[in-house]
């Protein structure tokens, strides 16, 4: 597998962004790798169609593999990980990869998914994901101490049933996921749920962050993280 698969760069200290520049643009998720001083995080893991793990240098450290939620522009190389965190409310979706709460279909047949093949002779007709359950489960409340990082857990359903973030109240970072990024939203997919949504907008209005890494997209400020949410529930929330 070509290096060049990825994209790899960083975005703050401690903090590397990984994108997919040869997927199709709605499949090209923001993945993120989370250095700490005893284990790094690894938040969600591209579609698959390339190993993520054998293109990251090791750090020496752990790595607590942490997804977002199940989709599988999300999940593809979740598996590679022997220590996997998620949301309860998608554990099954996790465990069995199935097609209704990933979406994998949906992939495989986008037209023209792919600019160009990730290794001589791939054949994109032998994609599937590779179930991946969880061994850790992250809901409201909870907490990750890297060492040296505490990240607050929010439970963001909307999107989908166990959408997570993950907020460093300490310097005001925020891994969003797909709960809100600065784009157009999906909330008419199956498990997503608008009122659970525009709960979820209601709370992100009114967050104290610095910065937010959304799954999806540039990185952007709290003032346009209050504008997105709160033009959300004035979109939705009349209907």
């Amino acid at each position: 597998m070509p290096e060049t698969w990825f994209d790899i760069r960083p975005v703050s200290p401690g903090v590397t962004l990984i994108t997919e520049p040869f997927v199709h643009p709605f499949f090209r998720a923001n993945l993120y790798r989370i250095e700490g001083r005893d284990f790094d995080i690894q938040l969600d893991f591209g579609n698959g169609v390339a190993s993520l793990s054998a293109a990251l240098p090791g750090s020496g450290r752990p790595v607590l593999a942490v997804a977002t939620h199940a989709h599988v522009d999300h999940v593809g190389s979740f598996h590679e990980y022997a220590r996997r965190a998620g949301h309860e409310a998608e554990a099954e979706v996790f465990s069995t990869m199935n097609d209704e709460g990933t979406f994998a279909s949906w992939f495989v047949n986008h037209e023209d998914i792919l600019e160009r093949l990730p290794e001589p002779g791939y054949r994109l007709e032998d994609y599937r994901l590779m179930p991946a359950p969880l061994i850790e489960l992250l809901g409201e409340g909870g907490s990750i101490d890297t060492g040296g990082r505490v990240f607050r857990v929010l439970h963001l359903p909307g999107h989908s049933p166990g959408s997570i973030g993950l907020l460093d109240e300490r310097n005001g970072e925020f891994f969003s996921g797909d709960a809100i990024y600065d784009d157009q939203l999906i909330d008419d997919i199956t498990g997503a749920d608008i009122p659970d949504y525009v709960r979820t907008m209601r709370r992100l209005a009114e967050l104290d962050v610095s910065v937010v890494h959304g799954g999806h997209g540039a990185s952007f400020g709290r003032a346009r993280l209050h504008e997105i949410a709160r033009g959300y529930v004035e979109d939705k929330a009349g209907r």
